[in-house]
């Protein structure tokens, strides 16, 4: 008999479950998948760490967050720093000096201002009714159409005249020549990848892995006196208030003989006629010299109830369903704990996952 049953090894899973042991419970966690991580994971690939679901970089200004997976591994110096290829030729992101100079020549900041003012200005006293037009008020034609149209448009599915205008309310912009994409205070990538954090984390823990939890639900519930799941809420409930959305993915990964095929690590394709997102070459992530390399074009993809879910897709309809949810693990909160991306419905960063899970932990044992 187990103290905790925690469905999935994932960040959330791993978490509650390092952190419930370190209290002296007893724990067991599952997963269907036939390895640890979730999508965080990393195959070794010719050496190099693949991020197997998508390119993971770990930032946060929370030093709290920093310092506890301090514990689990060293970090690199990496600093994310994507750059857009639209029809050969290549922008910095995020907007910033670097990105207006190669687009229009510019070289102030008071050059940029007045470009951007120029083709905005006379959309000031409209209300946007949806993302294209958001996007055109905020920073222009110019940028919108080679940088965010194409890319917005292939990571929905949908036309950007489809989309809220919610989505894009707030365009990261920089007067400087910064290429930092993010702003936190800390950034890096674990030394030897994701793997050697999950894996420290469930050191000397009951792991069964290849398992599906609903296949013989009532066996593995019966196991402990309370589970931890992280997996899909609208499954856990046999869908009974409606399925949830989700946006798909789709990678293909591909091993090239030659030490370096784009110079960076994340490479974003902006235009709607190419059909990947974006280009990842894992080695840049560790700075790696192995004389191959591995890449990765991932493909955004309409989901449907079976794919892997990637990218909740929190609009009203979808909003309102998960709210029945919610009230029903709210009623079953003394035998069912709920956490993670999948069981909250929404999206998180690295992060916020560990944050929140740190949250359970503390309301589960009163510290």
């Amino acid at each position: 008999m187990y103290d905790y049953l925690i469905v999935g090894a994932g960040l959330s899973g791993a978490v509650f479950a390092y952190e419930a042991t370190k209290r002296g419970k007893k724990v067991k966690v599952i997963d269907k998948r036939d390895h640890i991580g979730g999508n965080i994971y990393c195959e070794s690939i010719e050496g190099i760490n693949v991020h197997k679901y998508g390119a993971h970089i770990f930032h946060t200004s929370n030093k709290r967050i920093w310092d506890y997976v301090h514990q689990f591994a060293t970090f690199n110096h990496y600093v994310n720093a994507p750059v857009a290829n639209y029809q050969g030729k290549l922008y910095n992101l995020p907007f910033n000096m670097n990105t207006f100079y190669t687009m229009w020549g510019t070289t102030t900041p008071q050059e940029v201002k007045e470009k951007i003012a120029e083709q905005t200005q006379h959309l000031q006293d409209t209300e946007p009714r949806n993302l294209e037009e958001q996007a055109l008020k905020l920073i222009g034609k110019d940028v919108y159409e080679i940088l965010i149209k194409g890319y917005t448009e292939k990571q929905w599915g949908r036309s950007a005249t489809e989309l809220p205008p919610f989505i894009i309310k707030r365009l990261p912009v920089r007067f400087t020549f910064d290429n930092n994409y993010f702003n936190d205070c800390y950034q890096g990538i674990p030394e030897g990848g994701y793997n050697v954090i999950i894996k420290k984390m469930l050191e000397g823990i009951d792991l069964e892995l290849g398992v599906d939890f609903f296949e013989e639900r009532g066996a593995w519930e019966a196991q402990a006196n309370k589970v931890v799941f992280t997996g899909m809420i609208d499954q856990y409930f046999d869908y009974k208030h409606g399925e949830l959305d989700y946006r798909g993915l789709r990678f293909e990964h591909e091993v090239l003989d030659t030490d370096n095929f784009q110079g960076n690590a994340v490479v974003n394709y902006t235009e709607r006629s190419v059909p990947y997102t974006r280009i990842i070459e894992h080695k840049h992530f560790e700075f790696g010299n192995q004389e191959k390399t591995v890449v990765t074009k991932e493909y955004p993809a309409d989901w449907k109830k079976g794919d892997e879910p990637y990218y909740p897709i929190n609009d009203v309809a979808n909003n309102a369903i998960f709210a029945n949810y919610a009230k029903e693990a709210e009623s079953l909160k003394d035998k069912v704990i709920f956490c993670g991306r999948l069981a909250d419905y929404k999206y998180y960063d690295m992060h916020l996952v560990i944050e929140r899970a740190l949250e359970v932990v503390e309301a589960e044992f009163g510290e």
